[in-house]
């Protein structure tokens, strides 16, 4: 059994028989109250992000999470296919589970896969990715003097902003946490 002191970033928890993983926790003491424990997290099965406070005598289980390597195959309707890189077996994830990651998936792209009660739940992401730019405006002369920025597009579809050197054909690192620019690869 889990308690208020074990709750961190990242933890994953079985709260109202679902698992949950913590985004962000905030301890407060209250005095008399005792001590209590504000809480974001996000439902593994759904996707939901609520908010909800833990008193001091709650008690909970460490949800059994297991962790392993798959591959992006295609998207067939709402559903994006996977490949088990050890048992070679596929099987799809909504994509209203993998909300705004779904965009940064391209054929081929290594990812992890969560597993709760032998069903896979979510889908963590490589934090840098590298793609190809398709399109990109020209550069006018003069540009450059106050360090300006264009949006160009990705293979994948994406829009991107990144500094005025950037042409077709190059390849960009894009961190997938924050959707932006890092660096020419």
């Amino acid at each position: 059994m889990l308690t208020l002191t074990d709750l961190k970033t990242g933890k994953k928890i079985l709260w109202n028989e679902e698992p949950y993983a913590v985004l962000e926790y905030q301890h407060s003491f209250l005095g008399r109250g005792g001590a209590v424990m504000r809480t974001k997290l996000q439902n593994l099965v759904t996707g939901a992000i609520i908010d909800y406070t833990f008193q001091d005598k709650d008690k909970f289980d460490e949800a059994e999470v297991t962790k392993s390597k798959a591959q992006y195959l295609y998207k067939e309707g709402d559903e994006y296919q996977f490949m088990d890189s050890e048992s070679y077996e596929q099987f799809g994830i909504s994509g209203k589970v993998l909300g705004d990651m779904a965009k940064y998936l391209i054929e081929g792209t290594e990812v992890t896969v969560l597993y709760w009660n032998g069903r896979a739940l979510l889908v963590e992401m490589p934090v840098k990715m590298t793609f190809s730019v398709v399109e990109a405006p020209p550069n006018i002369k003069g540009d450059t003097a106050s360090g300006g920025d264009k949006v160009v597009t990705l293979e994948n579809g994406l829009q991107l902003t990144t500094p005025l050197f950037i042409q077709s054909g190059d390849r960009v690192i894009v961190n997938t946490e924050k959707g932006s620019y890092v660096s020419r690869a």
